[in-house]
């Protein structure tokens, strides 16, 4: 689908009014230089630059997404919605979050879906047209991995899409123009009805089974969509409900496993940053910082900015300790909660305590006493890299899966749980936590929590589990600074509504039920 064309009234339009660029000198990517080969014929990709181009655009996207809606954004749903977080700011877009207000004219919400289906898009593009790029230099196994890479992209957009909307519009192909004697049978594409969940996970699938054959090896290069995503993602996958196949959860769990997979022994590897003079605080005459560590044994789908430009989302969340007091002085989102703090706390946890969580003195009071206010602490600085996919979320998920399996092995399970727990420096499970599947399942889920805290995971997990109603909708009551609950959790909850302004630019989207 092309995205600048996704609706019919601006595609008109934009035909009426467009102007010739003859007169201009093109020397960049764009459309021109991409659309038209040495023939003047309309194309695609003009030649294997062109595919390289917009393969590159991919991770440009990662590097540029990451910072929002692929992190800030997730945030408010895997923490906020749930109780790890507060909004932290009081914008009327982000405070929905965490008192279950959302509906589907809120901004955010919105943002994210338009620019999924723009990466959508972007995949697609790639996907349909790779094969008719007229470029000897452009060979067969290129095509392949370049493709395998762009199912990849589709994949995890789509992963991320299914999982907050649940039925959404599974597009494939790119819409042709529009002409007078194509109307009749272009313009349903423009307006693509919604499909199934299950249609959606299976798309998923099978891009992802797809990629696995021609995708590039991971190396040392954590950057690349490769191989290695590709399993975590079927991991990930296979975990959820329409596709829920547990083998196959162990299975791609231990091909990562195999591939060299593992834990950094230090927790803060993944977190943390050094700055190049420690004695002096951070300021703008000393903002010398860079990453603990980079393409550790652990990460599997990083982003990294510790080279050209910083990542701003850092300023959105807290102190950027490359510059103590820039952007400090307005309210930060994803504000850690009384109710995660605490269990941290009941756990004896330090360790993960102290790379996810900061205390500093602020110019606001909005949830904590502006002497000693809490803070997000796993994004620090305009130069830590962001990690996508990690290794522990994937082990983790073959805990659950021996757990929830037909056959179930609980012993494995602790075992996995106790080697993430001893590298946070905590004893061994005790025996009641393993004595029956309820109670497995309640250890293992705190495990999850402490571990992946502000990575965007806890609302799923909740919601996998069928443990919004019973977890959220008690969490006001115990959290004194939660800001009051507008509606009760129920089912419906467990999807976003559509957003309004796509419904009404598509009259085949239907919107979710409860909203």
């Amino acid at each position: 689908m092309k995205i600048r064309n996704i609706f019919l009234v601006c595609s008109l339009a934009f035909a009426a009014t467009a102007c010739s660029l003859d007169y201009d000198p093109i020397d960049s990517y764009s459309d021109v230089t991409e659309g038209i080969n040495e023939q003047g014929k309309e194309v695609a990709f003009r030649d294997k630059a062109a595919v390289l181009l917009h393969l590159q655009s991919f991770y440009d996207q990662l590097r540029n997404d990451a910072q929002e809606h692929w992190y800030l954004d997730v945030m408010l749903t895997g923490d906020v919605r749930s109780d790890n977080a507060y909004a932290g700011t009081t914008g009327a877009e982000v405070v929905p979050y965490e008192t279950n207000a959302l509906e589907g004219s809120n901004s955010v919400m919105g943002r994210d879906w338009n620019q999924h289906l723009a990466n959508v898009a972007r995949a697609n593009k790639l996907i349909c047209n790779i094969d008719s790029v007229q470029d000897p230099a452009l060979t067969t196994a290129e095509r392949e991995e370049y493709r395998a890479i762009a199912k990849i992209f589709r994949a995890m957009v789509y992963f991320d899409m299914v999982r907050l909307w649940g039925s959404v519009p599974v597009i494939t192909t790119e819409a042709p123009d529009i002409t007078s004697e194509t109307v009749g049978d272009v313009y349903p594409q423009y307006f693509p009805p919604q499909n199934t969940e299950l249609e959606v996970y299976t798309q998923i699938e099978k891009d992802l089974l797809d990629a696995l054959e021609f995708a590039p090896n991971n190396n040392a290069d954590k950057t690349l969509l490769s191989k290695s995503v590709a399993r975590a993602l079927l991991a990930k996958v296979y975990a959820e409900k329409p596709l829920q196949d547990y083998t196959k959860v162990i299975q791609y769990c231990d091909e990562l496993t195999a591939e060299g997979f593992d834990l950094v022994s230090d927790f803060s590897d993944l977190f943390g940053v050094t700055l190049q003079d420690n004695n002096n605080p951070p300021s703008q005459a000393n903002p010398a910082i860079s990453p603990k560590a980079l393409n550790t044994a652990e990460s599997i789908l990083e982003v990294h900015y510790s080279t050209g430009g910083a990542n701003w989302v850092s300023w959105m969340l807290g102190r950027s300790l490359e510059n103590w007091s820039f952007y400090f002085t307005w309210a930060k989102w994803i504000t850690p909660s009384r109710d995660l703090i605490k269990a941290f706390q009941n756990a004896g946890d330090t360790k993960r305590f102290d790379e996810s969580v900061v205390y500093y003195e602020c110019e606001w009071s909005n949830y904590y006493p502006a002497n000693h206010y809490a803070f997000m602490y796993k994004c620090r600085s305009g130069y830590n890299n962001i990690i996508r996919l990690r290794y522990a979320d994937i082990l983790l998920l073959k805990a659950e899966a021996l757990i929830m399996r037909a056959n179930p092995d609980f012993a494995g399970a602790a075992d996995i749980i106790d080697q993430i727990r001893s590298r946070a420096g905590l004893g061994n499970l005790p025996s009641s936590a393993k004595a029956n599947k309820d109670a497995i399942i309640d250890a293992y889920l705190k495990e999850r929590r402490l571990e992946l805290a502000f990575e965007g995971q806890r609302w799923f997990d909740l919601v996998r589990f069928d443990k919004v109603e019973s977890i959220m909708n008690a969490v006001y009551a115990k959290d004194s600074g939660r800001k009051p609950q507008a509606y009760l959790f129920d089912k419906d909850s467990y999807r976003f509504p559509i957003p309004q302004a796509a419904i009404d630019q598509n009259p085949n989207l239907v919107q979710n039920p409860g909203y």
